[in-house]
């Protein structure tokens, strides 16, 4: 059975890049311009979902992001989170050699099961993970049944 897989243009672009590089046995470019360009304009911090028996969890790696550069906000079932990672300004742009770290706004959003009560998520900050507790609704928790 085939997988459905979401067409990125980039990619053949990078592909035929490196095919022309390989072909004349080269490099032209460590890293190119587009990729760079790329990452740096799409940055989405890493985030794992699960969930136990009483609550949906999301943890999202938001390293160098303070907290309250950070927004939890929750409408129509969709959980987004959302911020923006601030530049250092302390080194003068043409002392870098490379820049890999991706900064500006983020934005991710997740739409949920069924409907929670958003007085009820609890979301907390520590060492830049970023853990949001959604407590499941009482009628989506499994419920147990006696056999007599």
């Amino acid at each position: 059975m085939m997988n459905i897989v979401k067409w990125d243009p980039f990619n053949d672009m990078r592909s035929l890049q490196n095919r022309l590089n390989r072909f004349f046995g080269q490099d032209f470019s460590p890293r190119s311009w587009l990729d760079e360009e790329l990452s740096m304009a799409n940055w989405k911090p890493a985030v794992d979902i699960y969930d136990n028996d009483n609550s949906i969890v999301i943890k999202a790696e938001l390293p160098g992001v303070e907290s309250k550069d950070v927004e939890v906000e929750l409408k129509d079932r969709v959980l987004t989170l959302k911020g923006e990672r601030s530049e250092e300004k302390e080194v003068k742009e043409e002392s870098y050699h490379r820049k890999e770290r991706a900064f500006g706004k983020f934005q991710r959003s997740f739409t949920l099961p069924a409907e929670v009560d958003a007085d009820k998520i609890k979301a907390e900050y520590k060492d830049g993970v970023l853990n949001i507790e959604i407590p499941k609704p009482e009628e989506s928790k499994p419920k147990k049944i006696t056999v007599h």
